[in-house]
């Protein structure tokens, strides 16, 4: 071990104990080290009493003799330095990255990272560290492979010859020693190391030379004899350019130095053909390129084989073509491209099985939608491209025929629709942009859902099963059994994938798993991430199939039953400790639901309806109401007003849905009427207890407001501890918040034995609120950030978008106005994201207020009056008005504009009237400000005194009250403002409604 300064001078270590100290440090630099290890592995099993203490000295004195920073924690020790200042860490570094430029083929970045990093040895590796000397042997003969490939021969002997003498059994050094010594011309001096070590590791080991030696040396035997001209033939030429698929380049690259059989196996018009011609372009030996699509059956494999290396087959009574073909490769060195062999499969594997055994200078690359399936190939799957290289590949075709075109703008997302609607299969979308001679990126757009026909153009060059996207898929149906096909056809009522188990339960044929495999097998369905799923070109051409099957409607009953069957199954663990399992589950077949509601509508109301009343509740929590409410419609325009026997509750859950499109129309309104009078009409608990949630969200106060009565709730623990936390809004928005934070924690606490994470965030978020009331931030802020963390495991966004802005209130109301703002962005562009217009509008009003109270008036009349243009008229949004009417009443005070101020202010006095005393309060606080403004003290205390009167408490640190109080003050004298606000304080309902400029009228209202 060596320290040296930054001006490479040696730094005093001290003795050996110092030295083992840092040794320990350095061997995990920035990690801590614990005090024990450390005191185990300098002192032994015998430490001294005072081994702490004398521990410490040590630190000390490497800190003052290396000037470097050990830190002191709890734990142990931590020496604070970049693990690439420490050699051993740096070489393992450069290692890696040398080990990968070699797999890469890069082998002159390989060869120099790898000098650079065995440069760093000064001589062997310290006692104890084997592993870091076996690192520095393979970086080595990494470095020796990377300089062969390069056409270093000579100048690599010695080292190799004394690596190989101090690690005799190290066969990739013998390899390279060989290869290194033929180079050289010192072929016989080769082949005796080679026999050397076979020797040795028949004594040693008992064993004869790995395949990969023994092939080294039958490849230096026939370097011996004369070989015909290295030179592609038949490789087809390109003339267009070659995208995105570096990735698999270089992976083809690196299989073919390795293995003996490669074969590129994925979707018809995926570019398998494309791909390997680019490899083998790259190839410096013998290649021989045949194209199998034209043969007719396996038989004529061999004839086109010897066709295509310039060979006859032999004529009267000579050999068969394949035992001529056997003949001609016995002794040569070639690459064999076989490409297209999915439909002569079984002979295509059959011959090449023979060649790899009798040929051994062959290697083949193999293409098709299928393995050949033996012993010993390699596979390379090739995908669809990436959005990224895809976009790009349609942009230079479109650019050939489109002069000009770019990927610009909306243009750009166009583009990116095509590409994920066509699969990002290249074949699609050069047939795609071959139609910009005619259409725009836009009208492409719009046609795909009719695809055979948009990619019907044929490209007379191309090969038939190329011509037109019909065509590469018939080409892959063609080749399907009768038990394939039928399956094929019936995965098309899955979207977005399916399980195994959904595909066997659905599909109902004997041995599905092994048909699936097939498909698999023969790139016609895809697994990904567990799940099974067809290309949507495939699938579109397999529907039609479904279609003109006539089992379409059986097939589809069964889907949708099956995907009942699994909602109901999930419904009941959405209100328990295991939601989150089940809420990713269901996730995953979000688009199988919504393909069985939307077939169910049409077909099946029964089962439609019981769908939607199972769903619903996961819709909820993932914000996906929106997406499934026009269903809900329509299914109502099918079910009429009156709910099917038996599914009562399915009905007005069904109408809830429905109302989140069209809540604010006549129709909407007449149904929700009607589901009210189903709703009060149910005299037993409710077999859905989500109803009691929703219908309360949904239909707002003063609608059936005795859902809550205990008949209805039941004894079960769930929908006991929403009736606990129904039963705190009412003393909250009476003003008695004791009262109801009292309920709020009682419910929290049963949602907590339950497992419901929503429950529990739902019922923190007003225990927050309560707690900032009170001033306590922190416990606000603690509870906001618990609830933030439930829904975010739940992957809720609604209610992440309400507890952010709650959070920003916190915020602002604690005079953090940047922080505010920073959430209140956050829980709008979240909203905006997911639609839900008025959570928007809370968040824009609450930059509004962070814009005001900031002194930036302009900023904050448009923040609000964004979020007014946003907000919708019905009773849910009425408070989010009347507090946006507010923001602008003072923004009007702000400017000394007081009759714009009172008419902002008595709007929004007009809406709390209709709405609850809590609601007054922040009138009556609004209209306090006016007071001030217009110099009315008394009034202002008095208003102010009202408000909290209304509410129950005061608001610890609302900036506005602040604001109005110190005006008042100012305006009165103290005990004045003190008699004032004592009287607002003690006035009831009816007198505040008095002081407010209301009252009673003779018709009592």
């Amino acid at each position: 071990m060596e320290v040296r300064n930054a001006d490479g001078e040696p730094l005093e270590l001290g003795g050996p104990r110092p030295r083992a100290v840092l040794s320990l440090l350095l061997a995990a630099p920035g990690r801590v080290i614990t005090t024990d290890r450390l005191i185990d592995e300098v002192y032994g099993d015998d430490p001294p009493s005072g081994a702490g203490n004398a521990l410490q000295s040590q630190i000390s004195r490497l800190r003052r003799r290396l000037g470097v920073t050990i830190e002191s924690l709890p734990a142990g020790y931590r020496l604070d330095v970049d693990p690439d200042d420490v050699d051993a860490h740096r070489f393992e570094r450069l290692a890696r990255q040398g080990r990968q430029a070699l797999t890469l083929g890069d082998h002159t970045r390989a060869a120099a990272v790898l000098r650079e990093a065995l440069d760093l040895w000064r001589g062997p590796a310290p006692a104890g560290q084997e592993r870091l000397e076996e690192l520095r042997l393979a970086a080595a003969e990494d470095r020796f492979e990377a300089e062969l490939a390069l056409g270093e021969t000579g100048s690599l002997v010695p080292e190799l010859q004394q690596l190989l003498a101090a690690h005799p059994l190290r066969e990739q050094l013998c390899g390279q020693l060989m290869r290194a010594l033929h180079g050289s011309g010192r072929q016989a001096e080769a082949f005796a190391v080679y026999e050397r070590t076979r020797d040795t590791l028949a004594e040693e080991l008992g064993a004869d030379p790995s395949p990969q030696l023994a092939r080294i040396h039958l490849d230096l035997l026939r370097a011996e004899r004369p070989q015909p001209e290295a030179a592609p033939r038949g490789v087809p030429a390109q003339f267009t350019s070659f995208v995105g698929r570096d990735t698999e380049l270089a992976r083809i690259q690196g299989l073919l130095r390795t293995a003996r059989l490669v074969t590129l196996v994925g979707p018809g018009g995926v570019g398998k053909t494309r791909l390997a011609a680019e490899a083998v372009a790259r190839e410096t030996g013998e290649v021989c390129f045949v194209e199998l699509a034209p043969l007719a059956d396996g038989a004529q494999i061999p004839a086109a084989v010897l066709s295509a290396l310039g060979l006859r087959p032999s004529s009267g009574g000579g050999p068969g073509p394949e035992e001529r073909l056997v003949t001609a490769l016995a002794e040569r060195l070639l690459l064999l491209v076989l490409d297209n062999c999915e439909h002569v499969v079984e002979d295509t594997a059959r011959l090449v099985r023979r060649l790899l055994e009798s040929c051994p200078g062959v290697r083949v690359l193999a293409t098709g939608r299928e393995a050949l399936g033996f012993t010993g190939e390699a596979l390379c799957p090739l995908s669809p491209l990436e959005p990224a290289p895809a976009a790009q590949l349609f942009a230079d075709r479109a650019a050939a025929v489109s002069p000009g075109f770019a990927l610009d703008g909306a243009r750009a997302a166009v583009v990116e629709h095509i590409c994920a609607s066509l699969d990002g299969l290249p074949l699609a979308l050069e047939l795609a942009a071959a139609r910009l001679r005619t259409l725009s990126v836009e009208d492409i757009a719009a046609r795909l859902d009719d695809r055979f026909r948009l990619l019907s153009r044929r490209d007379r060059t191309a090969v038939p099963r190329h011509q037109t996207l019909r065509a590469v898929v018939e080409w892959s149906w063609d080749l399907l059994d009768d038990d394939e096909r039928a399956l094929a056809r019936r995965l098309t009522v899955f979207a977005g994938g399916a399980t195994l188990s959904a595909a066997e339960t659905v599909c109902g044929l004997p041995d599905a798993e092994e048909l699936l495999e097939s498909l698999v097998a023969k790139s016609l369905v895809e697994v990904r991430g567990g799940r099974l799923r067809m290309f949507e070109t495939v699938r579109a051409f397999c529907a039609e199939r479904l279609a003109e099957s006539g089992e379409e409607q059986e097939f589809r009953r069964a889907h949708a039953g099956y995907f009942l069957t699994l909602a109901e199954t999930a419904e009941p663990y959405l209100r328990r400790t295991e939601q989150v399992e089940w809420l990713t589950r269901l996730a995953a077949e979000q688009d199988n639901f919504q393909a069985a509601l939307r077939w169910s509508v049409g077909a099946d109301v029964t089962l439609a309806l019981r769908l939607v009343a199972e769903l619903t509740w996961y819709w909820w929590l993932r914000g996906l109401h929106g997406e499934t409410a026009p269903l809900a419609a329509r299914l109502l325009t099918e079910t009429g007003d009156e709910p099917p026997a038996g599914l009562d509750e399915e009905y007005i859950l069904c109408v809830l849905n429905a109302h989140m499109a069209h809540g604010d129309s006549v129709a909407a309104e007449s149904r929700l009427d009607r589901a009210e009078s189903v709703l009060l009409g149910i005299d037993r608990p409710l077999r859905r207890p989500i109803l009691t949630v929703l219908w309360a969200t949904v239909s707002g106060p003063g609608r059936a407001n005795d859902i809550t009565r205990r008949k209805q709730i039941g004894t079960d623990p769930w929908p006991r501890a929403v009736s606990r936390m129904g039963s705190g809004f009412q003393p909250w928005f009476e003003g008695r918040p004791d009262e109801a934070e009292e309920a709020f924690a009682t419910a929290l606490a049963e949602f907590r034995e339950t497992g419901d994470r929503w429950g529990m965030a739902n019922s923190l978020d007003p225990l927050a609120m309560f707690a900032g009331w009170r001033g306590d931030r922190d416990l606000a802020l603690a509870r906001l950030d618990e609830a933030l963390t439930m829904v975010g495991e739940l992957r809720a966004p609604e209610e992440t978008a309400d507890l952010l802005r709650r959070r920003a209130d916190t915020l602002l109301y604690g005079g953090d106005l940047e922080q505010a703002r920073a959430h209140y962005e956050r829980a709008a562009e979240l909203a905006g994201r997911l639609g839900i217009p008025d959570k928007a509008a809370a968040a824009r009003r609450g930059l509004g207020d962070v814009a005001r109270l900031s002194g930036r008036p302009q900023e904050a009349r448009e923040q609000y009056e964004r979020a007014l243009a946003t907000v919708a008229d019905n009773w849910n949004s009425a408070a989010e008005i009347q507090l946006i009417f507010t923001g602008l009443g003072r923004t009007a005070e702000a400017g000394q504009c007081r009759e714009e101020a009172r008419d902002w202010h008595e709007k929004a006095l007009a809406i709390a009237l209709k709405r609850t005393p809590a609601d007054l309060a922040y009138a009556a606080e609004g209209l306090a400000g006016l007071a001030a403004l217009e110099g009315d003290g008394e009034r202002a205390a008095l208003l102010l005194g009202a408000g909290v009167a209304l509410r129950g408490t005061a608001l610890a640190g609302d900036p506005d009250a602040a604001r109005i109080e110190a005006a008042a003050r100012a305006l009165t004298g103290e005990d004045a403002y003190a008699r004032a606000y004592r009287r607002g304080l003690g006035l009831g309902h009816d007198q505040a409604l008095t002081t407010l400029g209301q009252g009673w009228s003779a018709d009592g209202t």
